[in-house]
């Protein structure tokens, strides 16, 4: 095998392999009528495609899969985005071709076990949060933060005062989506300093709290992986000026079967399904962060939302999709994401509350564990029981030349997907850990061994970080130039 061939079967693109003549697939009789061909000034002059047998074909796609990072294959901290191993069974359950095969133009008659799914998901998920009110309509994370905002704005506009209400508070320990949310709806972002503790500056959020506050977005627990304990009196002194209190949700892994957040205060939630409960976050697919409600929210809730009524037959109960009386609208295209809905009914169905509880518990447990094991050595800004994720900060090892995009990039050398680096901003030099609930103790150890080797590379031979990664078909990419100027296209040329 030539060279050429060599390096095709690693990294080149088909085109590298192809050969005049050579066919992956051979079509069958044309059994429908030849079509009109388009214009001239449609048609492309030359369409330069490969030529290549179906082996090849295979080999290429099976090695870029390699070649790729999953959850499926190796340790994934990434904190904040809880890339945690799901249930292959709930995929199964979602292609179910009750549910995989159906169209959500069809009659209600014909597709009521896939509208009482729904039904029992926003009771489950209502129960899960304390909230009385659910929809399911949100398709992402920062969707349901937009469309939280949309309620706040719905609901001030209904009493009258949305020319008043003009600002949004977050805390900087917030996710970094909530300003750009905040600020699509309209409003003003004001931001609420943290105190030494890693909590809300309680004396900056009192200065901060007048009749021109629509509400305040809190991320609990926040991306410092702490659990804020004034959260109560929090929300009274948001309430107090009149406003509303928006949590996200995305933390949820450390907070299931722990506490409702309604009892905390909290007004609106939106929960990340696609982290938290059982569809893979990190395959790029579709998300789902429905939103879940006080009652007296209930009423502007987009559309639409599954209800339940006394059916003809007796005993039976009929669903079918309704608008709630002062609904903000339609926020997508349907009713959401359906497939990302079956599976998480299907995880809160498989765990029971006894499983959820010991999701967020183990979740707890294992991230205390690796600051615990790791406190000697790197630095931990806050030191203090964490919840689901902990961040430490690289920041005294800059004078020997390392920063936190060294370790990371090092870490990829052991086989473990990077922690998230440089967020929360409020840390220097941070590098944001989630272990989640699903990896087991020895896969801990490894990640905490390999962290300690580092630390002494560090010190002993600091060059080697910074040419990591060593093993890898790519080493450190000009990251500046490829995101101010990527290369989209692909040129035979």
């Amino acid at each position: 095998m030539d060279s050429a061939m060599n390096n095709a079967t690693d990294r080149a693109l088909l085109m590298q392999r192809s050969r005049p003549g050579r066919r992956g697939i051979r079509l069958p009789k044309l059994d429908v009528p030849v079509q009109v061909q388009l214009p001239a000034h449609l048609q492309r002059g030359e369409l330069p495609l490969p030529e290549v047998g179906e082996l090849e074909v295979v080999r290429y796609f099976t090695r870029l899969s390699q070649m790729n990072f999953g959850i499926d294959t190796s340790f994934y901290p990434l904190g904040s985005c809880t890339m945690k191993y799901n249930p292959k069974v709930n995929d199964e359950i979602a292609s179910f071709s009750g549910f995989s095969g159906i169209h959500p133009l069809q009659p209600y008659t014909t597709v009521q076990g896939a509208l009482q799914l729904m039904y029992q998901l926003q009771e489950s998920l209502c129960q899960i949060t304390g909230m009385p009110s659910a929809s399911l309509a949100s398709v992402a994370g920062a969707h349901g933060e937009l469309v939280g905002m949309l309620l706040m704005r719905a609901y001030h506009n209904y009493k009258g005062q949305l020319n008043h209400r003009k600002t949004v508070l977050i805390p900087d320990s917030a996710h970094g989506t909530n300003p750009a949310s905040a600020a699509m709806a309209g409003y003003q972002v004001v931001s609420v300093p943290s105190d030494s503790q890693g909590n809300m500056d309680m004396d900056a959020l009192q200065a901060r709290l007048n009749e021109s506050v629509v509400g305040l977005m809190i991320t609990l627990p926040n991306t410092l992986g702490l659990f804020d304990p004034n959260i109560e009196q929090i929300c009274d002194l948001v309430h107090g000026v009149g406003g509303l209190v928006y949590g996200d949700g995305a933390n949820m892994n450390a907070l299931l079967g722990q506490v409702q957040l309604a009892s905390l205060g909290f007004d609106i939630v939106h929960l990340n399904l696609h982290k938290t409960m059982s569809t893979p976050h990190g395959g790029g697919g579709p998300g789902a962060g429905p939103i879940t409600v006080t009652s007296e929210l209930a009423p502007f809730l987009p559309s639409p939302i599954v209800i339940a009524s006394p059916s003809d037959q007796e005993d039976n109960v009929s669903y079918q999709l309704a608008t709630p009386d002062l609904s903000i609208g339609s926020v997508g295209a349907f009713h959401g994401n359906f497939g990302v809905l079956v599976r998480a009914m299907a995880y809160i169905k498989s765990n029971g509350a006894d499983g959820l509880r010991a999701v967020s518990e183990n979740a707890v447990l294992n991230a205390n564990y690796i600051m615990k094991q790791l406190e000697d050595t790197f630095e931990i800004p806050y030191h203090r029981t964490c919840m689901h994720e902990v961040v430490i900060s690289s920041r005294n090892l800059k004078e020997y030349g390392v920063r936190a995009m060294d370790i990371a990039k090092r870490l990829i050398d052991y086989g473990i997907h990077p922690p998230t680096m440089y967020f929360p901003l409020i840390v220097e030099e941070a590098l944001m850990i989630e272990p989640t609930e699903t990896e087991t103790k020895e896969t801990l150890d490894f990640f905490i061994q390999a962290m300690l080797a580092i630390f002494k590379e560090i010190h002993d031979e600091p060059q080697i970080l910074h040419e990591a990664p060593h093993n890898t078909p790519n080493t450190r990419l000009d990251e500046v130039l490829a995101a101010r100027s990527p290369d989209l296209r692909w040129r035979s040329d």
